[in-house]
């Protein structure tokens, strides 16, 4: 699909051609809530822990897996991925085709409701995209929407989606995504983001838990909503609730003595290690696809010319000790990554392997700035950020800058921020250099590539070259499997030749750890990267 994507954290992006190539776009984690003893307040229910944050409610604003997390539960979408499916299937929808090759058409179910009683109707539908277009969020999905021309709703059960470009192979697999929740147009503004506290009163959703109490970041309780209509069921538990933790300490401790169901994110490689002997517990792993990185601001990255940022750049990816960071700090829960599209993922390649070798190399990198005038040692401001990404990232920044300063071509100027400042910041043109993970907002290898380096891409890094903006497009729209698959490597390689705006790092797997008798983890574990709590049960 033609995509873009805003700043968040999970990302993603396409790029789109008209005449020529217009823009495409692209497709993207707490505080400490009080203790819990008994029920701990969820009424018999089940209590889940995190340590991501929401940073929104309101999809408009929301690109990032905190507030997706939360979006799951309380969201209906036209179409969306059953647990342990990853092709997406109606929700909202009756049935959802292509009825010609720009138009894609879905059909409702026949008397959907909102929580707060008003009518579901196509007029909603139309209303939630057009919504999220006009909007346009720096920190929101809209850019998931590059390909989308107009929505219309012809009548109550019937939504045309008109794209700008013909046989996008990803469009279905868009409206699953955070761009994707159907929201009232009775109580939603059709242009201003709406406050999480008025989401909350206004009960405009439609999905199969509705929000009964919330302290933001603290401490949220959904309680099933008896007219959901979905593909995701009646929930197997009536209350969840979600826990918020400012450190992993203490989210540890509580799944050790009981009163904690299920953790999921973020804790550490050395909790996860710990816990794995825990006869209380088990560790449950899904389906990687995490892919960790570094980000350049193309603008504000040193060198004088763009030859010598691109020299930085590439003495970097020569510098960095993947393998080490793996090791190390991570104690095996990721690998190391030499591309945006991780392995085991259809059509991954490992170009940076390639060209910048598997090992670092001091030799390489000085090459690389010597030939285009660099002066060493180069200065780098690079942030980080401590409680998005796990608190393990501390540990990984300072082993980066240990790698780097050790091959006497860079100093280091490291720093942090926490992660509501950081997504703001990092979007004003900040950070020259940053820290970013993502998580893909649905499993296909374009996810990888459209939100980070299409036109306008959600990164905001000031990257965008033609070349890639056209390959982009014709393995978005290439019906042959092997064909795209071929563009989808020749792209990676490219990138990493010749532009390298993001240096990858890790790529990880999914994992939550559980009570032993906690029921239906491993099946919300899947590669849709949806935690949906309806098929949780103790």
């Amino acid at each position: 699909m033609l995509v873009s994507r805003a700043p968040g954290g999970r990302t993603r992006t396409r790029a789109i051609a008209a005449v020529g190539l217009a823009t495409l776009v692209a497709s993207a984690l707490a505080g400490c809530g009080s203790g819990r003893t008994g029920d701990g307040g969820t009424g018999g229910g089940l209590l889940a822990g995190t340590t991501d944050k929401i940073f929104s409610l309101d999809p408009a604003a929301a690109y990032d897996n905190g507030s997706l997390v939360a979006e799951t539960q309380f969201y209906q979408y036209l179409l969306n991925f059953a647990p342990g499916d990853a092709t997406p299937k109606p929700d909202a929808a009756e049935k959802c085709e292509f009825t010609s090759p720009t138009v894609y058409t879905c059909t409702l179910k026949p008397g959907l409701k909102f929580a707060n009683g008003n009518p579901l109707t196509s007029k909603s539908v139309k209303f939630s995209f057009d919504r999220m277009v006009k909007i346009n969020d720096p920190n929101g999905p809209a850019s998931l929407l590059g390909n989308l021309e107009k929505t219309d709703a012809p009548d109550d059960k019937t939504v045309q989606f008109t794209l700008k470009v013909a046989n996008d192979q990803t469009f279905p697999a868009i409206l699953p995504t955070q761009a994707g929740p159907i929201v009232d147009e009775k109580v939603y503004s059709p242009d201003k983001v709406m406050a999480d506290e008025e989401v909350v009163k206004n009960k405009g959703y439609s999905g199969p838990y509705t929000i009964a109490s919330y302290d933001k970041n603290k401490l949220v309780e959904y309680k099933a909503f008896p007219d959901y209509n979905g593909i995701l069921g009646k929930p197997k538990t009536e209350t969840v609730s979600t826990k918020y933790y400012a450190t992993t300490d203490n989210m540890k401790l509580d799944l050790q003595n009981g009163s904690l169901d299920v953790a999921y994110r973020s804790l550490t490689p050395t909790d996860i290690e710990s816990l794995r002997g825990d006869s209380k517990v088990t560790v449950h792993e899904g389906p990687g696809g995490e892919l960790r990185y570094i980000v350049f601001n193309m603008n504000t990255m040193p060198g004088g010319t763009p030859e010598q940022k691109l020299a930085v750049r590439k003495a970097l990816a020569s510098t960095v000790d993947r393998a080490a960071l793996a090791k190390s700090v991570y104690k095996g829960t990721y690998t190391p990554a030499y591309s945006s599209v991780p392995q085991g993922v259809p059509g991954a390649a490992e170009p940076f392997k390639e060209i910048y070798g598997a090992d670092p190399s001091k030799d390489k990198a000085a090459k690389f700035l010597s030939d285009a005038g660099v002066a060493t040692p180069v200065e780098l401001n690079l942030q980080y950020n401590p409680d998005h990404y796990g608190s393990s990232s501390s540990e990984e920044y300072a082993a980066i800058k240990s790698q780097l300063e050790a091959s006497g071509l860079f100093r280091v100027n490291l720093q942090s921020t926490e992660w509501v400042s950081y997504q703001r910041e990092r979007a004003r043109d900040s950070y020259p250099m940053y820290q970013f993970g993502w998580f893909p907002d649905f499993p296909d290898p374009d996810n990888y590539l459209t939100p980070f380096f299409a036109p306008n891409n959600f990164l905001q890094s000031h990257f965008e070259n033609p070349g890639i903006s056209a390959q982009l497009v014709a393995e978005a729209t290439e019906g042959d499997k092997t064909k795209r698959l071929e563009i989808i490597k020749a792209v990676q390689k490219d990138l990493a030749q010749n532009f390298l705006p993001i240096v990858p790092l890790l790529a990880g797997k999914q994992i939550a750890v559980a009570g032993k008798g906690v029921q239906g983890v491993e099946q919300t574990l899947d590669a849709s990267f949806k935690f949906r709590y309806t098929v949780l049960s103790k």
